[in-house]
């Protein structure tokens, strides 16, 4: 519906056709596209002339008359979307999937609008919008300790390029003041994530419980992380000596530097919402989130999920 005129926009359009204005001129009088101007004009014009009235009733006859198709009305489509969306899969997620799934299948193809209209529109839309990322606020930044990591503009272009697994960016997701959070890692290439409990920010903590973890990892999928600059992190240099790992530290105020992990945080920020008391929280729920965030198929990853790209498997869940 989005490219349909309004009565006001063709009222505009008449008025300038009549001044002589060509197509290109009216377009961009109107923020429409040259294309959609012309195609205005064949349709709904009258002779050589154009007169808004009649064109919003050529075009309100057309629309009644013409059979109303809706894709979600397939029955083999509308239950591949909804057996994505309570995975968190997001729309986009879903539609990309389904058109490598079914390359050969036009008619299995569905666009992320088409499912975000379908869960706005139907009856039963709350459990559906349920599903759906909600982005919350970004945590306050803090200052850098002295001497802790190399400065980020040193990493080679090595890791800059995302060329090769094992080259991580780390920070924390808190809750409230004594409550605990989680400390995580996401790999650059594969974008497969590590979300570790932490029961408080104390740097000799969170360095034990990143190591831990890391451990499980051979050396190919462990070669450096690129922190934030929480000192939570004063104590992690040790990685360097216990797991031969190099680290970085990005500039202050600078979360692009960090763009993946930042963007996970705030997909885990979907399963636990800002203000969770992280002390109800098990260490066998966080690692449920984990599995689920590394079984997402990425746009980035050519719909293939972080978990196939990182241990490097040939096979990923499909939505049928």
């Amino acid at each position: 519906m989005a490219n349909h005129l309004t009565m006001e926009e063709r009222d505009h359009l008449a008025h300038l056709k009549l001044q002589g204005a060509d197509q290109k001129e009216i377009a961009k009088a109107l923020s429409r596209s040259p294309a959609t101007i012309s195609r205005e004009l064949r349709r709904n014009q009258t002779g050589n002339n154009y007169y808004a009235g009649q064109a919003q009733q050529k075009a309100t006859r057309r629309r009644v008359e013409r059979p109303l198709t809706r894709k979600m009305d397939d029955p083999k489509l509308n239950e591949s979307v909804r057996r994505g969306l309570p995975h968190e899969w997001a729309p986009a997620q879903i539609a990309g999937r389904l058109k490598q799934e079914h390359a050969d299948c036009p008619d299995r193809h569905v666009s992320a609008q088409t499912i975000y209209t379908w869960i706005e529109n139907d009856e039963y839309r709350e459990p559906w919008k349920s599903f759906l990322r909600r982005r919350g606020k970004r945590p306050y930044r803090r200052k850098k300790p002295d001497g802790i990591g190399a400065p980020i503009d040193q990493r080679p272009e090595v890791i800059e390029q995302r060329l090769r697994l094992g080259d991580w960016e780390g920070d924390t997701v808190l809750g409230p003041a004594g409550t605990g959070g989680l400390a995580t890692l996401v790999d650059r290439k594969s974008r497969y994530t590590i979300v570790v409990k932490i029961r408080c920010k104390e740097a000799d903590h969170v360095h034990h419980k990143i190591k831990e973890r890391l451990r499980e990892l051979d050396e190919q999928r462990r070669r450096s992380i690129t922190f934030d600059n929480g000192t939570e992190f004063a104590r992690c240099r040790r990685l360097e000596k216990h797991l031969g790992m190099t680290l970085y530290f990005a500039d202050p105020g600078c979360p692009y530097q960090r763009g993946t992990n930042e963007n996970t945080n705030g997909l885990i920020r979907q399963y636990f919402r800002k203000g969770t008391d992280f002390r109800d929280i098990s260490h066998d729920e966080v690692r449920r989130v984990e599995k689920l965030l590394n079984g997402r198929p990425r746009e980035c990853l050519g719909f293939r999920t972080p978990d196939a790209v990182f241990f490097e498997k040939n096979t990923a869940p499909n939505c049928d």
